[in-house]
């Protein structure tokens, strides 16, 4: 019979499809044990261990030299000078005391500014403190320096 053909089909000796699945059904439950231990120690660690602040390259690695320095937190240092600068302009407050100089707002003093005018140079001290005319206006600046 050497016409006949084999009969064709799969083996049934090399993979055992019962333990491929055990085998795949315990690696996921690992995985899945592995990120929730992984998950519950994050958890644990955060509640009790504070991050403090975010570390950076340029703090507390050595002796710093003299001179300019980089600025770490510059967006913090801009708002802080921002609104020391907004305090200043906002404010009342003495400059020097002992002289008798003080500081008003900005505001306050554009006001007081545009009632009284601008002093002229060599104009008399009555005339000073009276509101100046468009002739007034033109001549400041003007004249010879002292």
């Amino acid at each position: 019979m050497p016409d006949e053909q084999p009969r064709r089909s799969h083996e049934t000796t090399d993979a055992n499809i019962r333990g491929l699945i055990i085998f795949g059904v315990c690696l996921a439950l690992l995985v899945i044990a592995g990120l929730v231990g992984s998950r519950a120690v994050f958890h644990y660690f955060a509640g009790h261990q504070g991050l403090g602040p975010p570390a950076s390259p340029f703090e507390n690695v050595r002796m710093l030299p003299n001179g300019p320095r980089l600025q770490v937190k510059a967006p913090q240092d801009l708002e802080h000078c921002k609104a020391a600068q907004e305090e200043i302009l906002n404010s009342y407050g003495w400059v020097d005391q002992k002289e008798g100089i003080a500081r008003i707002p900005i505001d306050r003093a554009m006001d007081i500014l545009l009632q009284k005018g601008l002093p002229v140079r060599g104009a008399p001290l009555e005339k000073q403190g009276a509101p100046k005319t468009s002739n007034q206006n033109r001549d400041v600046g003007k004249g010879s320096t002292s």
